[in-house]
């Protein structure tokens, strides 16, 4: 599908609510702060302790003449009223990186939170939540969270990291829930798996403000033509990615199937050498010179021969 027809086809029922350029709009806005509150809540109270009551922006790195780059990073980040630094990524490809990608961002977020002069003690806690469009841990569950424990006793040695993973394709596998019956964590999961008709869609939205009020301002965001190109920009970039994936592993795949055609070629060359001198000597000791010229045009003589002299 080309990029005008994105264009014109794109409207408040059909968009990806995982379009990091629209998760930003809605998520990373001062006049939008409560809808992320609850979104925050809903992945971290209970591994907080405590209820998030507000968050401080900070800002990130974005460049709006590169947001058709598939290398530009969207985040959100944020500080919470009890100081500890969030920062909630997107992402819709798996590029074979997430574990140390987190990790990378994780330890960048925890290193600036040290001004010049401060001791150890006054670092701050720093989690990364990602947003994933893609399965990539083990478990069934869609929400994982990892920090530092000691794996003989299950002792936490600092709650200062905490990587959290919500698994999209993970929940929308799942049997389908009454939302009257689902968790304030699975109706936001169900609002990004973005599977549900618009019925169910406007109940979702009645039953979490949060949500109505994202979906609102979803319907903002695709009111604006300049905010339409950079929500289609984004998705053909991603697709690009995608497509780009695709075709390394297939040319990965295929690369890897001749290599090990190839090294089986040349393992088999190796055991026929081995085979044949082994042959040659016994031939050669017993005197037998004739045969020994045979061996040397017909393959089926040499298999036979390595049987009857027990040759391995």
């Amino acid at each position: 599908m080309n990029r005008d027809m994105l264009f014109s086809n794109l409207n408040e029922y059909n968009y990806n609510p995982m379009n990091d350029v629209l998760f930003k709009f809605i998520f990373g806005k001062e006049e939008r702060k409560q809808i992320t509150i609850d979104f925050l809540n809903a992945v971290l109270e209970t591994s907080l302790g405590h209820a998030i009551q507000d968050v401080t922006f900070t800002p990130t790195e974005m460049n709006p003449e590169n947001e058709s780059d598939k290398s530009t990073r969207l985040d959100v980040a944020c500080v919470l009223d009890s100081g500890e630094q969030i920062d909630v990524e997107v992402q819709v490809v798996d590029q074979q990186n997430m574990a140390r990608r987190t990790l990378y961002y994780w330890t960048q977020m925890y290193l600036m939170s040290l001004k010049a002069g401060k001791e150890y003690d006054d670092l701050k806690p720093a989690i990364t939540i990602n947003l994933l469009n893609f399965s990539f841990l083990p478990q069934k569950d869609p929400h994982a969270v990892y920090g530092i424990y000691n794996p003989v006793n299950g002792h936490q040695l600092t709650k200062d990291l905490a990587l959290h993973f919500l698994e999209i394709p993970k929940y929308a596998k799942q049997s389908p829930k009454p939302i009257s019956h689902m968790t304030k964590m699975e109706r936001w999961l169900s609002y990004f798996a973005n599977q549900l008709d618009p019925q169910g869609k406007e109940e979702l939205a009645m039953s979490e403000t949060a949500i109505q009020n994202a979906m609102e301002a979803a319907r903002v965001f695709l009111a604006n033509t300049a905010e339409r190109r950079r929500y289609i920009n984004r998705e053909m970039a991603r697709m690009d990615q995608a497509s780009m994936m695709k075709y390394a592993k297939k040319e990965g795949l295929e690369k890897g199937r001749e290599e090990g055609r190839e090294q089986g070629r040349e393992e088999g060359r190796e055991e026929e050498a081995r085979l044949f001198s082994k042959l040659m000597q016994v031939l050669l000791t017993s005197g037998d010179t004739q045969q020994m010229q045979n061996v040397l045009t017909n393959p089926d003589l040499r298999k036979s021969l390595y049987k009857k002299y027990n040759i391995q």
